[in-house]
């Protein structure tokens, strides 16, 4: 997974991150937003415009955040990548 969003984005999906992203990858997740893996090209456009620094690379998601990415894996069924 190239990029995910943190529970920091809970009540906040400001979509800040929607607008600059180039391919249209970031979805609404319901509470949150979410990155979609198969579509990101990585680009890390959306991390500098998220007030409140919910976006991190996958192996920099700080530690207590990773239900983060299994969370992401199971919105995107994703559970390989």
């Amino acid at each position: 997974m190239p990029y995910v969003i943190t529970d920091r984005c809970v009540g906040q999906k400001d979509k800040s991150c929607v607008e600059v992203c180039p391919v249209d990858c970031i979805q609404d997740a319901g509470e949150q937003m979410m990155i979609d893996p198969i579509e990101c090209v990585d680009c890390g456009a959306c991390v500098p415009v998220c007030p409140v620094d919910a976006i991190f690379t996958e192996v920099d998601v700080p530690a207590g955040d990773e239900g983060s990415i299994t969370a992401a894996r199971a919105f995107f069924d994703t559970e390989n990548l």
